[in-house]
């Protein structure tokens, strides 16, 4: 597994200097992507919205916050992982109390009892983690269902399947996939009430927040950026909004 997760970096490696941060032309993939996104937006609007609209109705608030607190919690193993392979050990100790607390006081992560003693959660993954041994980004991608990403970030993607329990799950695919198939409704459910908030040239506006803030979660939030650091916060999105979307 380990040797896997190295081949996957090197491609990373490999193929990220195509476009570097210092280049102009962060997207050269743009006609594909831009056909990708609209096959996306399409598959939002006929199935996903709809869906996430009705799981809305149907699931008390108290439920989708549970649901949501659970995927978050099995999401903390990733977070270690990667909190480790970054030199944050003292974040990546205060990430696995969190862990046990939840698994366990929070009956399995549906109640997110660690942060209330003050444990706070952290977000990371393996693409901050290439961001953080200089890894560039590489070109802009869309990929199909999944959405924005990068070169780098997609290579993490890969890497950061080998520590999600769910990877391992002793279940049949169908009930595997049932669960992903809640966990990325319940996502959606969360971005409902913020419709109104892209406008003008979607694809051009969601690529700018991608990478805008990737890199500042990459860079732990040390960026000059009024992007981020005045629009963002000014409409009530606070980092672990930005951490948990993107």
């Amino acid at each position: 597994m380990f040797i896997r997760s190295i081949c996957f970096s090197l491609v990373a490696l490999l193929f990220a200097p195509i476009v570097t941060a210092e280049q102009k032309n962060v997207d050269p993939f743009e006609g594909v992507n831009r056909k990708i996104f609209y096959f996306n937006d399409s598959l939002d609007r006929t199935l996903l919205k709809p869906v996430s609209y009705g799981y809305r109705h149907a699931a008390p608030k108290p439920v989708r916050k549970g649901l949501r607190n659970f995927f978050s919690n099995l999401g903390e193993i990733k977070t270690i992982a990667n909190g480790l392979l970054q030199g944050k050990l003292k974040q990546a100790g205060s990430d696995t109390g969190r862990l046990l607390i939840n698994s366990t006081v929070g009956i399995f992560g549906f109640f997110d009892v660690a942060t209330k003693i003050g444990l706070d959660k952290h977000n990371e993954d393996f693409g901050q983690t290439l961001g953080k041994w200089n890894v560039p980004n590489g070109p802009y991608i869309v990929l199909p269902v999944l959405g924005p990403s990068t070169l780098r970030d997609a290579s993490g993607r890969i890497t950061d399947s080998f520590v999600d329990p769910m990877t391992y799950r002793p279940a049949d695919q169908a009930t595997n996939l049932s669960v992903r198939a809640v966990d990325g409704i319940d996502t959606r459910e969360a971005l409902l009430d913020l419709e109104g908030v892209v406008t003008g040239d979607r694809y051009i506006a969601i690529r700018e927040l991608y990478l805008q803030t990737r890199n500042y979660q990459t860079e732990d939030g040390n960026v000059e950026d009024d992007f981020i650091s005045d629009d963002i916060s000014e409409d009530g999105f606070d980092d672990e909004f930005l951490d948990e979307e993107f």
